[in-house]
């Protein structure tokens, strides 16, 4: 049984940036579709400009978001790991 004492902050706040960009596209899809069907039901541009928009900006967003969270979500796992003792996995060399 082999122990994870310690994360890489840099590492995993890169890994969970890259979860928030397709996390955020998938939103920015789904949201270009609700404003765009907004927006032509009332006739209103910008709500289909954000629409489009969204498919940019969500997976931006999302990504930074992600970036922040991961080296918190990091530097409390370090933390703690060093209070408790870290989390225990079975590797099997192949």
């Amino acid at each position: 049984m082999q122990e994870v004492k310690n994360v890489d902050v840099m590492s995993f706040a890169k890994i969970k940036a890259v979860f928030g960009i397709i996390v955020g596209l998938i939103y920015g899809i789904m949201a270009a579709f609700v404003f765009g069907a907004m927006g032509m039901s009332r006739g209103v541009t910008g709500l289909e400009v954000f629409g489009v928009l969204s498919i940019v900006i969500f997976p931006i967003v999302f990504a930074i978001m992600a970036f922040i969270i991961g080296a918190i979500v990091a530097v409390l796992y370090n933390v703690i790991a060093g209070w408790v003792g870290g989390i225990r996995v079975d590797l099997v060399q192949k």
